[in-house]
């Protein structure tokens, strides 16, 4: 009789992962959540799972609130010289870290985005 081993799948590079990890890298510099928008774009329509494509959709979403919210805390950043800047371009960094490690946690276990609308988490 021989034991059984579970076996374990290790780190799954599906496409939202990859969406996600480009966002996460784009704290650092803006290029990777261009690159991870287009992918986000093109994967959404060729997705095999209905899993996949709600956090296609909840990427898709994540780019274009943050420019929202990018433009809106340009108005307060200006008007202060600067000051509100120290503050709420933190917080948007934060919103959009919490956001994609979501996302890349669901993703590694193939599970739907619940909440595809949602402007916060």
């Amino acid at each position: 009789m021989t034991e059984q081993l579970p076996t374990t799948r290790g780190f799954d590079f599906n496409q939202p992962t990859v969406v996600s990890l480009l966002y996460l890298a784009s704290v650092v510099t803006g290029l990777p959540m261009l690159i991870g928008v287009v992918l986000a774009y093109v994967w959404k329509g060729e997705s095999r799972n209905g899993w996949e494509e709600s956090h296609l959709r909840y990427h898709i979403r994540s780019f274009w609130i943050g420019i929202v919210l990018v433009l809106l805390f340009a108005i307060p950043t200006v008007l202060t010289l600067g000051v509100a800047g120290f503050v709420l371009y933190p917080a948007l960094v934060l919103w959009l870290v919490v956001r994609s490690f979501k996302s890349l946690m669901r993703a590694q276990r193939q599970e739907p985005m619940t909440d595809v609308t949602t402007w916060l988490w």
